[in-house]
């Protein structure tokens, strides 16, 4: 057993990122399989240090108080039964004082896929928000319930990164494909001088009084590398980051002084059976876990060193729960067994629970960058 689990160790990409944002009473989460690329994560002997929260079988997890705020450093390891460290990650836990931004009213801006236009972890942002005394906080866009709601994004199943800077229809922006009304035209293009051009500042006149957002999320790359395979990961990367660079660069000259928050892909459900549901056979559940750390692994590579130019990564997949946080379907076991089982029924849509641990996890990032700004300006 010990040999079993050095070699499976050994082999192990780990991913946990250097900073983890928590808020007081929200519940902050280390999912052991979302940080290393292993088939069984099960499988492996953890051991956590922290001064806050509990190490449970599949995770570590606490609900920070008031009297935690501040940095506590947080150490995962995995062993072997002798209790020799063969792998070892850091991090710090940043937990954030709830009066972060104290006086602030904040715009914020969601891009993505149909993650994001499911509409549940905008909502939960707008939730925590509302309970938030020290900040006040509106979503722009054009996708989204809207409405009295307030629930605003730019997120479109099926888009790519390549789709935000290229798709380009004549006519309405909007069309109504088999009777779903669908966006055609990237909200972000618009005619200029005869040519199709991302001018994110004629998006601001439209939706936003002219004035740039204060935070922007982006979470692509699904749809950009759902079919890769080992032959062409890198090169699906290397496309989808260079239409992402491009993304960015519209929002940055019309945003100077944006947080942009890169959200790495999350994983996907825990099961094949969620795969098997929505795919068939054209996917299965490791490869997509595998092209979603390889495209995480880039984007940390990438975009991981520019907070300074107020470019940060939003650590969501850390916190997902790939169990418990996505759909299940009560299915007979075969033709013939009695009884009922659960099993998995969508690989990349979480549930609304798993939805909402990523409301959070953005709500904590965009008050961690709150802080980090008060403290400049003391």
């Amino acid at each position: 057993m010990g040999q079993t689990i050095v070699d499976a160790a050994t082999a192990l990409r780990p991913i946990l990122p250097p900073e983890i944002y928590a808020v007081p009473g929200i519940e902050t989460n280390v999912y052991f399989d979302n940080i290393v690329l292993t088939p069984d994560s099960s499988a492996l002997l953890w051991d956590v240090d922290c001064a806050l929260g509990a190490h449970q079988r599949e995770r570590w997890t606490a609900v920070p108080g008031a009297d935690d705020v501040g940095d506590h450093p947080l150490t995962v390891r995995i062993v072997t039964p002798e209790v020799q460290t063969v792998l070892e990650m850091a991090t710090t836990l940043r937990v954030i004082d709830p009066a972060a931004g104290a006086g602030r009213e904040i715009t914020v801006l969601c891009v993505g896929a149909s993650g994001t236009a499911a509409s549940v972890y905008t909502a939960r942002l707008l939730e925590l928000f509302a309970q938030d005394e020290a900040v006040a906080a509106t979503l722009i866009g054009e996708g989204g319930p809207g409405g009295d709601t307030g629930n605003r994004h730019e997120g479109y199943g099926g888009w790519s990164c390549a789709r935000f800077v290229e798709n380009w229809v004549d006519g309405e922006d909007f069309v109504e494909l088999d009777g779903v009304r669908r966006r055609g035209r990237s909200p972000f293009l618009f005619e200029v001088d005869g040519e199709q051009r991302l001018d994110f500042q004629q998006y601001l006149d439209r939706n936003n009084g002219g004035r740039a957002p204060d935070f922007i999320t982006v979470l692509l790359g699904g749809n950009d590398n759902f079919s890769a395979t080992e032959a062409d990961i890198e090169e699906r990367i290397d496309t989808m980051l260079g239409y992402l660079d491009q993304l960015l660069a519209a929002f940055r000259a019309a945003a100077p002084n944006a947080q942009i928050g890169i959200v790495p892909m999350t994983p996907p459900a825990a099961s094949q059976d969620a795969f098997a549901a929505n795919y068939g056979t054209s996917q299965t559940r490791w490869q997509y876990r595998r092209n979603q750390q390889r495209t995480t692994e880039r984007q940390y590579a990438t975009y991981g060193e520019r907070s300074a130019e107020g470019i940060s990564l939003v650590p969501v997949f850390v916190g997902l729960d790939t169990v418990h946080g996505y759909p299940t379907v009560s299915v007979t076991p075969n033709a013939y067994a009695p009884g009922e089982i659960a099993r998995m029924s969508n690989g990349l849509h979480p549930a609304p629970a798993g939805y909402k641990q990523m409301g959070d996890a953005i709500y904590c990032w965009i008050k961690g960058r709150l802080a980090a700004e008060d403290a400049a300006t003391r």
